[in-house]
């Protein structure tokens, strides 16, 4: 539609854009609600991911030698993963956090849900998955340390049953993921057939 389509009026003197919101004032209403939720839940989520990293981050496994103050397993490619993957989360947690906490912070009005918040809760999710996947691989390699001479090979199912519960959140969360890119990368939208709220 050309700019100058929203100038024209009806019978009822109403323009487009006043019909379009008169009759999407509902789905309007449930889309800020739903999307507030979901940036509180993610932002709650990604606070305490936060939390974790931090403390990861500026906490040495093995500790530090006295004489040159460098750590003591920074020789082993296990720390290698510690240190970067809790670097990682950190870095993502607190991106996640900022952009649901401007999500939460916005106007709200009908503009913003063409372009700016599905981008938002994107770049959101995609990094609160990212610091997530990073939390996990760095309490992995932490406990690599501690784990790796008492439990031997059954260490590595210890992990992965650790991680369940992480998989299947993305999992679960896959079909909202994919639909997020494919609304902000189609021009035409495509019906979604999830209901299920984040």
């Amino acid at each position: 539609m050309g700019a100058n389509f929203f100038f024209r009026f009806n019978k009822e003197s109403k323009t487009a854009e006043d019909i379009f919101t008169e009759s999407h004032a509902r789905l309007f209403r449930d889309a800020v609600e739903w999307v507030s939720m979901t940036s509180q839940t993610c932002s709650l989520v990604a606070t305490f991911i936060a939390t974790v990293s931090f403390s990861t981050v500026t906490t040495i496994p093995g500790g530090i030698k006295e004489g040159s103050g460098s750590p003591v397993l920074a020789d082993q490619p296990a720390f290698d993963v510690y240190a970067v993957s809790s670097l990682f989360a950190l870095c993502f947690s607190m991106t996640s956090m900022f952009i649901f906490l401007s999500i939460l912070l916005s106007h709200y009005e009908q503009k913003d849900f063409a372009i700016e918040l599905p981008w938002k809760l994107l770049l959101g999710l995609t990094s609160l998955f990212v610091s997530t996947v990073s939390m996990m691989v760095s309490f992995c390699a932490g406990h690599f340390f501690m784990l790796k001479y008492k439990l031997g090979s059954v260490a590595l199912s210890v992990y992965a049953m650790t991680c369940l519960p992480v998989a299947y959140f993305v999992v679960t969360k896959f079909p909202l993921y994919i639909s997020l890119i494919s609304g902000n990368f189609n021009k035409v939208p495509v019906q979604s057939t999830d209901t299920d709220p984040l």
